[in-house]
């Protein structure tokens, strides 16, 4: 799936899942069964099924909702004057987001699912593709070189921000006091990668 094929939930399915995640927020991923998540939605179990047959279909509908802001969000980054200025400013505004709203910690045990789930695994690891993929547009549009040279040079560089990105959104509560500086460290170490595909900018330039 290229970026500009990202599939767009329906609106139905999206105002359930923004239900789903509550419920998810309260009870945990495996703590909250699929009556719990039809309650919360208010429907019936049978009507639920309709549209969620598994835990692992309301992940794959997640991630699609997830990936269908996320395109809106690369786009504009692409469009900025500096890319990479604009996906250091949409990370920080993301990620306060995700950890004001709880959002990582849904993620977090979706995650620890995927470790025992093959279905939920391969819908995780999807989306980490097509995260990567978005990443590799703005690292080749800040560099002039092409994505086949950006995966070629730094295929772990995108792997490192994703995987920082989801550390720092999954932090828990109970990190207290030190969470804003754990972040912030976090980000640091993130830019200090971006920083090194920045050292490949000047000789890309050189060729035009």
């Amino acid at each position: 799936m290229t970026p500009a094929a990202a599939p767009k939930p329906d609106h139905r399915s999206a105002e359930i899942l923004s239900l789903v995640r509550v419920a998810f927020a309260e009870k945990g991923f495996d703590g909250a069964s699929m009556q719990d998540l039809a309650r919360a939605a208010g429907m019936s179990v049978g009507n639920f099924y309709r549209y969620f047959p598994s835990k692992a279909a309301i992940v794959e509908a997640l991630i699609k909702l997830d990936l269908a802001e996320m395109e809106a969000d690369f786009m504009a980054v692409l469009d900025a004057p500096s890319p990479m200025v604009a996906l250091r400013t949409l990370m920080q505004h993301r990620l306060a987001e995700k950890q004001c709203q709880a959002d990582g910690q849904i993620w977090a045990e979706i995650t620890a699912a995927a470790l025992r789930k093959p279905d939920i695994s391969q819908a995780a690891c999807a989306m980490e593709t097509q995260v990567a993929s978005y990443l590799t547009r703005i690292f080749a549009a800040e560099t002039g070189l092409t994505e086949a040279e950006i995966t070629a040079r730094f295929p772990a560089h995108a792997a490192f921000a994703i995987t920082m990105f989801k550390s720092a959104a999954m932090l828990p509560p109970s990190t207290g006091p030190i969470r804003d500086d754990l972040t912030a460290l976090i980000q640091r170490s993130i830019d200090i990668a971006m920083a090194e595909i920045l050292t490949a900018k000047l000789p890309a330039l050189q060729k035009v």
